[in-house]
């Protein structure tokens, strides 16, 4: 859904509303939004400010905890990013849940406050959007914005029944995929079991699982 130009001051939120980039700018530095989620895709800005409840903050940590234990139990160099916005001046900007720079390769992010600024590094390898009312955007019009920015993989959990979409980027589309291209042979039925696992056991119960399951032949 679009809307008419915004007037800086209050626009409609949880849509895409049309907006130039400076316009765009302007809205982020709006206290009004300052607890809010911020994209922009050419020529359009779209704000959430929906309160994250527990599923959706428990989903981000295990999800975080899989990743990153995988990536340590099978040394792959990994750095790893929460609600950090990545930004191409002038054209877009995101803001998803978690972002991963994964192998050998990537530059370390200058450490400030600024969004990661993609016209100097690469785009993260990998994005992950969870979402419950956001979650037909997450797989939609999302979905077509990391495909410009160029990432490698795009995961999409739908907290409402503990399912994940995974996506490999390439040639501005993507795919499903059921085994991670940037996490060589990490399956992503794994991230699945580990959420059902969640509903019932606790984090400590959950990492001695994926320890055993990621080490075992």
């Amino acid at each position: 859904m679009v809307q008419a130009p915004p007037d800086l001051k209050t626009i409609a939120t949880e849509t895409w509303v049309k907006a130039t980039w400076e316009e765009f700018l302007a809205l982020t530095e709006n206290p009004q939004y300052a607890e809010g989620k911020f994209y922009y895709d050419q020529g359009y800005v779209r704000i959430e400010m929906s309160p994250l409840g527990s599923a959706h903050g428990h989903d981000n940590t295990i999800l975080s905890t899989v990743i990153l234990i995988y990536a340590a139990l099978k040394n792959i160099p990994i750095k790893g990013f929460t609600n950090t916005s990545f930004r191409k001046t002038g054209l877009r900007e995101s803001q998803p849940d978690m972002g991963f720079y994964i192998g050998d390769n990537f530059q370390f992010p200058p450490r400030n406050n600024s969004p990661i600024n993609l016209d100097e590094l690469t785009a993260p390898n990998l994005i992950i959007e969870i979402g419950a009312s956001s979650f037909p955007d997450d797989i939609g019009r999302k979905r077509l914005l990391y495909e410009k920015l160029e990432i490698q993989e795009y995961w999409v959990v739908n907290v409402e029944d503990n399912t994940i979409l995974a996506f490999a980027v390439e040639n501005q589309g993507s795919r499903l995929i059921e085994e991670s291209l940037v996490l060589p042979g990490f399956k992503i039925a794994l991230v699945v079991e580990a959420l059902q696992r969640s509903q019932t056991e606790d984090d400590g119960s959950i990492t001695r699982w994926l320890m055993g399951t990621i080490n075992s032949p």
